[in-house]
């Protein structure tokens, strides 16, 4: 009887242990398979990502270009020119200084130097005193537009460094300037 009882016993152990090891390999294959959908899931959220970083770095590029190109049309138009013995800027620079101040204003960390120049009329003294009132006259109207003052400084050269050596009046009127150098 005894014999009798462990092969009930082993009947019905046996089908159920064969039932716990189906069930258990089928959820370890319905784990695998969440594995792989969130593995799925993670790479498309990457790749999105990748391609939303792509697309910044594109936009910044192209960013940084338009302010290249900005800067070097800047540099193209950046003297202002004076009448004899004049200190004070004509109406005719208002949209190359106002360009030039929008450009500072956007960008507070660059600096510029105002050179003031004067023709070789009036002593060198007068000369140099004149220059600098041509290049702070710019200076002012880079303040009153907004640009932070710690982004210019002034230096005068009077008659020293003419663009034109020559004694016409041509000359002399392309020696008047103050001249922005970045």
């Amino acid at each position: 009887m005894r014999l009798n009882k462990t092969l009930k016993n082993a009947a019905i152990a046996l089908p159920l242990l064969a039932l716990a090891a189906c069930s258990s390999n089928d959820s370890t294959e319905g784990k695998s398979s969440v594995q792989t959908n969130a593995e799925v899931v993670a790479q498309q959220k990457a790749a999105q990502e990748k391609a939303a970083i792509a697309q910044a770095a594109k936009r910044a590029a192209k960013i940084k270009e338009q302010k290249r190109e900005e800067l070097a049309k800047l540099r193209s138009e950046h003297v202002v020119y004076f009448d004899f013995d004049v200190s004070t800027v004509s109406e005719e620079y208002a949209n190359v200084l106002d360009a030039h101040a929008n450009y500072l204003n956007e960008n507070s960390g660059v600096k510029v130097l105002i050179e003031g120049h004067a023709d070789e009329r009036g002593t060198p003294e007068y000369n140099i005193a004149l220059g600098e009132r041509r290049a702070k006259a710019v200076v002012t109207y880079f303040e009153n537009m907004g640009v932070a003052s710690s982004q210019l400084s002034v230096v005068s050269y009077g008659e020293e460094k003419p663009m034109v050596k020559d004694r016409s009046e041509a000359a002399f009127a392309k020696n008047r300037r103050a001249v922005i150098v970045y």
